[in-house]
Formats: structure tokens, sequence, C-alpha cells
């Protein structure tokens, strides 16, 4: 009985006697976009819809109050900003970030660890590294003898500073990010462990910059070689020796010298960490070649001729150059004016084709003023980003409109295209995004979505698909993309080159800050 007492006390974060343990005080903090700089988008501060106090616990479901992990620490939430991807972000919209981050995580000092969650492919106007920048900014605040565990996308990029400062470091290892709730968890547990059993940072990180700059369509985890190079992870990992390891693929569409894929791993044995981080990257580098779309990749042209001549549906065409959840800006009109030109898609028997969705709040206020079976007659998208093609004229019939958020919408079918026309840009991933707005993808011939790769809920309903090779600030053919600051020879835009040195670098701790 007294075993089972002392041990429920033990749990409860008690001492026998009932004087209660001390328990850590962690911060939260974190600011995350994907920003391409090959977009004439700018991303402003209010895109982040920053929380802060307890609002941030919103973002984490396995922090709820029944879940042993809040329980394990004195939480101080601060600020943590995520905004949709899109192009580079104002100097002034994160100096006003930082700075409210700074303030705030102020207040909660002393502090023994904080939970930093990035997304890693920030870009910012004058800055080379911004996560990087925000980091050391943090330290100089906090000091080096807190324990700072970081979260990533793998699409981010870790700079050798954004390494050294950090002492655990993560990133999802499922593309598409289904693990992403997952990886957070990790962290944070990972964190919490080290401080709990007192082992504080671990003894070395090992960090392996490999040459490669891929975008997420070509390395999904849902087939080879991608699947096995994440995949065989956890086998590397041992206890405190290993206790972690990660492979970035980082961010394609941001020219940046960062820009290029690392492999990390971390723990207490210095010979286990680089075989593991090392185990990776060779591997990575090897099967380099073997990467490939996830689906039948073509030209638009083609991709039509094939939906036109399939009978599955709905067929899907990823209009992927303009992909605003890879930071395109979301109205680029091109692939739109390319389907009303089409001959097939003119007539009366031609197949039924949604498309997913062009910006244009003029068009969208009018068919709210006309009301659904009225006709309309106006211009949408190529406000950004007029590069490649004008505003699209659409005339047709409102077929729907919804006004329930703040991004209004409606619907112009214009013969056998129907239009999703919105406010401000948006993403089309879920079935209730279309049938809110009464149609149904599962029944249309066309799908045509502003995506790259589809995510779970498109990918279950797709009857057939075909990736596009269209323009936008997020163009899938990286060898038309004028890069000027990432580091060369990289592979693919030089498929020759040498082999290089994937030998593991052992990062110093962050007991020194690195500028």
């Amino acid at each position: 009985m007294i075993i089972t007492l002392t041990l429920l006390l033990t749990a409860t974060g008690c001492t026998v006697g009932s004087a209660r343990k001390e328990l850590p005080r962690i911060a939260i903090a974190g600011i995350a976009i994907e920003s391409s700089t090959f977009s004439p988008a700018v991303t402003h501060e209010e895109a982040f819809r920053a929380r802060t106090g307890d609002d941030i616990f919103t973002y984490y479901p396995f922090m709820s109050p029944d879940s042993g992990i809040i329980n394990r620490a004195e939480w101080l939430p601060t600020l943590r900003g995520h905004a949709m991807p899109g192009g580079i972000v104002t100097r002034e919209a994160y100096e006003s970030l930082v700075t409210k981050t700074l303030d705030m995580l102020k207040e909660t000092l002393p502090l023994d660890g904080l939970f930093f969650d990035i997304h890693g492919a920030m870009s910012v106007q004058g800055l080379d590294d911004p996560e990087g920048d925000f980091l050391v900014r943090i330290r100089d605040l906090i000091g080096t003898d807190v324990l700072i565990s970081t979260s990533m996308d793998p699409h981010g990029s870790v700079s050798p500073r954004l390494a050294q400062n950090t002492d655990l470091i993560t990133c999802y290892r499922l593309s598409p990010h289904e693990d992403a709730i997952e990886t957070k968890k990790r962290a944070v547990t990972n964190l919490l462990n080290r401080l709990e059993n007192g082992k504080g940072k671990p003894a070395c990180k090992a960090w392996i910059p490999v040459p490669i700059l891929l975008p997420g369509e070509q390395t999904s985890t849902r087939i080879e070689p991608g699947k096995t190079l994440t995949g065989q992870i956890p086998a590397l990992l041992d206890g405190d020796k290993v206790i972690d390891a990660s492979v970035w693929l980082s961010y394609p569409w941001a020219d940046a010298p960062r820009n290029h894929a690392v492999v990390m791993a971390y723990g207490d044995d210095k010979e286990a960490v680089a075989r593991a981080a090392e185990t990776l990257a060779r591997h990575f580098w090897h099967v380099r070649k073997d990467f490939d779309f996830v689906a039948p990749t073509t030209r638009l042209d083609d991709a039509l001729s094939q939906a036109l001549a399939s009978n599955k549906k709905p067929f899907i065409i990823s209009d992927m150059g303009d992909n605003p959840t890879a930071g395109g800006a979301g109205d680029v009109t091109w692939t739109l004016h390319e389907l009303f030109k089409h001959p097939q898609l003119q007539s009366p028997e031609s197949k039924t084709l949604i498309y997913a969705s062009i910006p244009g709040p003029e068009l969208v206020q009018q068919a709210i003023a006309a009301g659904v079976g009225s006709q309309v007659n106006g211009t949408a998208g190529a406000e950004t980003d007029s590069r490649y093609a004008p505003p699209i004229h659409l005339q047709g019939t409102v077929t729907a409109v919804d006004e329930s958020d703040d991004n209004r919408k409606a619907v112009v079918k214009s013969g056998n295209i129907s239009t999703i026309v919105t406010e401000k840009r948006t993403a089309y991933h879920y079935e209730k995004n279309f049938t809110d707005l009464g149609l149904n993808p599962r029944e249309t011939d066309i799908l045509v979505v502003k995506i790259g790769y589809l995510v779970p809920e498109l990918y279950d309903m797709r009857g057939d698909w075909v990736m596009a090779l269209t323009p936008g600030g997020v163009d899938q053919d990286l060898l038309r993309l004028p890069y000027k600051h990432v580091r060369r020879p990289i592979y693919p835009l030089d498929p020759e080159m040498d082999d290089p040195d994937l030998s593991a670098r052992l990062i110093p701790l962050s007991d020194e800050i690195k500028r």
C-alpha cells in the first residue's frame, strides 16, 4: 500500500507528505510559413493569425487536460502564428511578430525549456535565415541554459546556426504530412524527458548538408524512394544514444543559400549519432535520381486530353504552378484561360468541370448582390500575379453563394465549367469545401484544383489523377526558375555533379550562441 501510494503521488507530480514536486517551466513560441521568393505576392502580419496565451493550445490536441502531458510542466504559451503559404514576409511583419514574442517571453522568465514550433521555410525581406535570426534573438533573451526543442516541416531549411542554437530538433516523416501532430508531440515529450531525467542537452548533434533540392511532389513518402528514406528512421534510434533523426528536403521556391536538404541526428553517443546521420544522408544521395512525381505529370493540354478521354470520376488535374499551399499567389489565371479556349469544353455535350478556385472579390460581391440563378459578367484573378495571363472574364449563372465566413464565395457556371470564385485566395482540400457550395466533386467528370500532390481526402476521392506543369510562383519545373543564390552545384540543377562529402559534422552545443 505504501509503494502504491508513493507511485501515485509521484505520477501526479507530488512527493510523500503532499509536498508538490516542482515542475519545469516551459514556454511555447513559433512563427510558421512557407514563402516563395519566386512569387510577386507579399505576406503581411495579419496572415499569421497569431494566437497568444492559452489559445495556443488549440494547435496541440495532445495537450488536452486529460492527456498526461499537460500535467508534466508549467506551460507558458506566448505567441504562435501560422500563415497559409504565400509570398515573402514583409520585414515590418516579421519584426512585429518577433518583438511581441520576445516581450511575452520576457514575462515568463526564468525558463527551463522552450517548445519552438516553426515551419522552417519563411522568407523575409532583407534576411537570409529568418528562423535562425529569430532563435538567436530568443537565446539572447532566455540564455543558453534553457533546453529548446524545435518542431519543423520537412520542407523547411536547417542552417548551421539554427542547428546549434536548438538542442532537440525534429520534423515530420510523412509527406503529405499526416504525422504533423505526432511530430509536435514527439518534440514536446523529448523535451520533457530530458528535463525530467536531468540529462539536459544531448551530448552531440550531427548535421549533414545534402546538395539536393526537390519539390514535395517528387519526394512523397507514399511511394519509393521517399517511403524507405524516412521509413528507416525508427530503426536508427537507440534510446538516449540516438534520441531522434530527421531528413529535411528544404523548399525549392525560395532562392537562398540555406535551401538544400539536411540530415540531422542527436543523442548522447557520438559514434551512434554520426552513424545514424550518415546512413540517412548516404541513402538520400544514392537514391536521388529515383525520385519522381507522385502521379503522372504532363503539360496541361495533354492532361485535358486524358481527362476528356477518361470514364473515371472525378478525373483530377493538379494545377501545380500556382498552388497556394506551396506559396503560390493563388490568382494566376493561365489555366482558366486555357480551359475556356478548349473547344471540347464548349460543347453542350461536353463533360462537366469544376475549377477550384480563383480570387475575384468584385465578382463575388456582384454574384451575392445578384443572387443565385442570376447572370453575372465580370473578371477575376491576376491582381497579384499577372505575369502569365490577364484577369479572366467570367460570364455565366450564379449557382451558389456562401457568406458564412470572412472569405465569401460564389460559383459561376459558364456552359459546363463551374468556377469557384473567392474573395481571398483559398485552398480546396476537402469534399465539404465543394458540397457547401452545392457541388458534387465525386460526380463531376473533371476536377481542376490549385494543388500539387493531393491531400488525403482528395487522394481517396480521385477516379484518376495527373499533375499539370503549369506556370506560377511555385513552378514544378525547377529548371525554369531563375536561381541566383542557392549553393551550387546542387541536384537536379547540376545533374552531373560529383559526389559530395556526406560525413557527419558535429555541431557545437547551444552553450555558446551562434550568430
